[in-house]
């Protein structure tokens, strides 16, 4: 938490960053990116991976992304691939724990955004910004058991899978183990200087 210029305790989520990096650039989502949102969104492979089985309309999409700006609990940025100026898709700090200086991450990308090294990046960027300007001890995530390129990712990052929540999905007849993962802020400065 930080205080306000009364001296009331704020949120630092309510700040919402631009992070540069070399392939990607990850900046507050907008309304305007609604059309550049959706394919992944819609997608059948995105939506297996992610669980996802909402299916909303223009409308909700653009009132969901629109109040994205004003949440003090969370922060939903969009991700931009450098070379293209596109957006690719959205890396999100959510579940924020103030208690207990933790939050839940998550990140999707729109379909042909993979295998260039951006979602590892995006994840590197969030994660220390989560660390370094936040003020965060643990950021954890799920990540199921048929989605082993998004594993990957997320040990590059530093994540370490704690346990298994057994049968936590349950998609198209098939149940699914989610694997819990987790990286902590002395680990992350630790592996950040070397």
């Amino acid at each position: 938490m930080a205080d306000d210029d009364r001296g009331v305790a704020i949120p630092r989520f309510r700040t919402k960053p631009t992070l540069d990096g070399e392939l990607v650039l990850l900046r507050p989502v907008t309304v305007n990116d609604v059309a550049a949102l959706t394919p992944m969104l819609r997608d059948a492979q995105v939506r297996r991976l992610t669980g996802y089985r909402g299916d909303p309309g223009e409308a909700q999409l653009r009132a969901w992304y629109g109040s994205r700006g004003d949440q003090e609990d969370r922060l939903d940025l969009a991700v931009v691939e450098k070379a293209t100026g596109q957006i690719v898709g959205e890396v999100v700090l959510n579940e924020w724990d103030a208690d207990n200086e933790s939050c839940n991450f998550r990140i999707a990308f729109v379909p042909d955004a993979h295998g260039r090294g951006l979602g590892t990046e995006a994840t590197r960027l969030i994660v220390g910004h989560g660390f370094t300007r936040l003020g965060l001890h643990r950021i954890s995530l799920e990540v199921y058991a048929f989605n082993p390129r998004a594993r990957r990712v997320y040990e590059k990052a530093g994540f370490v899978a704690e346990g298994v929540l057994r049968d936590a999905l349950l998609w198209e007849g098939e149940r699914v183990d989610a694997v819990v993962m987790s990286i902590l802020a002395p680990d992350w400065f630790k592996n950040s200087r070397t």
